[in-house]
């Protein structure tokens, strides 16, 4: 914290992307202090208070929750505490050897505006229109580049990363999710989202992409994974060069990949993959899946994940006691139907309503994420390296691999409602579009086997076909 970061110093740092609450920029100066560092700086909502939003310590109710960790309801403001929760609680689930929490640097105002000045432009419309940089803090997180391999010296060398965003690798089976939702037991989260999101207008057509097919635990599934990603990457697929993107988008989402961008990606390769042109994103992607499928984090984060073992639907009610609401849920419904389940759940100890909520929160992080999988050409003779080493048998290259856990925000306890809200309008609107016309019920029950099976293809979908072709038209 003894550096503070000027406006002179603003314009060393360059966009790199942004998610709903950070944005990330990479340091191009010289400082060693810097030197294959990203700083995230914290957002503040265009229609929010900065001051709620950025600058206040853990409300009272979130001290009971995170009473257990160390040294969060203690810290200052939230930028601390949740820099804390990186450090105690996401390090020791995900593994300290994946996550970097980082260290806060202190800011001036005047970096803050000028930061914010430089990367207008290069900011999706859309997130400019959301939020804005939040001018009311005074450090930010500075954490490890895991684009690149530090220490790289020679200007030869060359690594290429992959970043991923999974998404929730199951399907829940909670007692506590009403009947009406039932499809949520046969449907992925990330499908129903993306026919919301699709007539919202926020993204152009359905991704291929099945988050059942990463964590299912069989290359070959996590391997047709990896490719819908690159065929519809939207903002859950990046690949960078030595730092610099060259495939995917920046902050938003990216459109589908057509014949341009896969020739401009496969030439891009050439310096990392030891194959004939044509063939080196093919080998690429069987890179990103063995580097996957063998790390084994993609088990050690679904259990992450399943920490919200009662789902949103079962969860909202424990919120609500702990903060000394009546239960909104059950006071609209009469009260002779009210379930026995509802009864029992509102009747708990605090700890244990705690305990649940606290699990769903850090799972919503784990749901959240990004990988980071960075990969760097061994030459020949090499033995010694600080890394996991992987060899690529159909180029016959082996490879330094670092795989590491970004993005790890602590979810803010007083949006337990926005999840709430946001879990029914996607069923809901999914719901409804296969209601809407009589000929797709059947189609719905076709595709809730599939998903039962979890053999699914998205991209054969007669429901994703569909909503393509229909939703379209309402954007147009």
């Amino acid at each position: 914290m003894a550096v503070v970061l000027k406006a002179k110093d603003a314009s060393d740092w360059c966009y790199r992307g942004e998610g709903a609450v950070n944005l990330v920029l990479s340091y191009s100066g010289n400082s060693p202090n810097f030197i294959g560092k990203v700083l995230r700086i914290q957002k503040t909502s265009t229609n929010g208070s900065q001051k709620e939003n950025g600058h206040s310590a853990l409300t009272s109710h979130e001290c009971l929750l995170w009473n257990e960790a160390e040294g969060l309801i203690s810290a200052p403001t939230r930028e601390v505490a949740e820099h804390l929760y990186v450090k105690h609680i996401m390090c020791r689930l995900l593994g300290s050897k994946h996550v970097d929490p980082g260290m806060r640097v202190c800011v001036s105002r005047e970096f803050l505006e000028a930061v914010e000045k430089n990367v207008l432009s290069e900011r999706p419309s859309w997130r400019v229109k959301a939020a804005k940089v939040n001018l009311l803090c005074d450090s930010v997180l500075l954490i490890s580049d895991h684009s690149v391999f530090p220490h790289v010296s020679a200007k030869e060398e060359f690594s290429v990363s992959v970043e991923i965003k999974p998404k929730c690798g199951f399907l829940p089976d909670s007692k506590y999710m009403e009947d009406r939702n039932a499809i949520k037991r046969s449907v992925t989260r990330f499908k129903m989202h993306q026919a919301l999101k699709l007539h919202e207008g926020k993204i152009s057509e359905i991704s291929e992409y099945d988050p059942l097919d990463l964590f299912a635990g069989s290359k070959d599934r996590i391997h047709r994974a990896i490719k819908a990603l690159y065929r519809t990457p939207q903002n859950n697929f990046r690949v960078f060069l030595n730092g610099s993107l060259i495939f995917g988008g920046l902050g938003g989402g990216a459109k589908s990949t057509n014949q341009i961008v896969g020739q401009d990606f496969e030439g891009a390769l050439k310096c990392i993959i030891g194959a004939e042109d044509g063939l080196r994103t093919k080998h690429f992607l069987e890179l990103v899946t063995e580097a996957l499928s063998g790390s084994g984090l993609l088990d050690r984060l679904l259990d992450v994940q399943k920490r919200d073992s009662i789902d949103i639907e079962g969860a909202i009610h424990s919120y609500y006691d702990i903060v000394s609401q009546p239960c909104v849920l059950c006071r609209n419904i009469d009260e002779s139907k009210v379930s026995d389940r509802y009864t029992k759940l509102h009747s708990k100890p605090l700890e244990e309503s705690l305990k649940i909520v606290r699990d769903y929160l850090i799972a919503a992080t784990a749901k959240d994420l990004s990988m980071m999988l960075s990969f760097r050409p061994r030459a020949n003779g090499d033995v010694d390296s600080l890394y996991d080493v992987l060899i690529l048998e159909s180029t016959n290259q082996t490879f330094d691999y670092k795989v590491s856990f970004i993005d790890l925000d602590m979810k803010p306890l007083t949006k337990m409602e926005y999840y709430y809200d946001l879990d029914q309008e996607i069923v809901q609107f999914y719901t409804q579009m296969v209601k809407s016309e009589p000929c797709l019920k059947k189609d719905l029950s076709m595709a809730e086997n599939l998903y039962s099976d979890k053999v699914s293809s998205v991209k054969d979908d007669p429901l994703t076909k569909h909503a393509a072709v229909t939703q379209r038209s309402e954007i147009k």
